[in-house]
């Protein structure tokens, strides 16, 4: 059975309509995931900054200094 032309119309506006929403979706989500990346590095970099004048022993990376911290905190329980 032949489609009327008020269906075909109406399919062509669902897919742009659809094509549409889909491009803004995704523009929002890579902005916020830009936003989100950004504000955890800067909080990664402060923090290790932090580790590294205050936590650290001597000789003792900041990773490693983590771990160890980690390991006072899991035994202090």
């Amino acid at each position: 059975m032949a489609k009327s032309k008020l269906v075909e119309a109406n399919e062509k506006i669902a897919e742009n309509v659809v094509g549409g929403y889909k491009k803004i979706e995704e523009g929002v989500v890579g902005g916020y995931k830009k936003i989100e990346e950004g504000a955890v590095g800067g909080f990664n970099k402060i923090a290790d900054k932090f580790v590294d004048s205050f936590l650290t022993r001597e000789g003792e990376s900041v990773e490693e200094a983590r771990v160890r911290l980690e390991a006072e905190r899991k035994a202090g329980r």
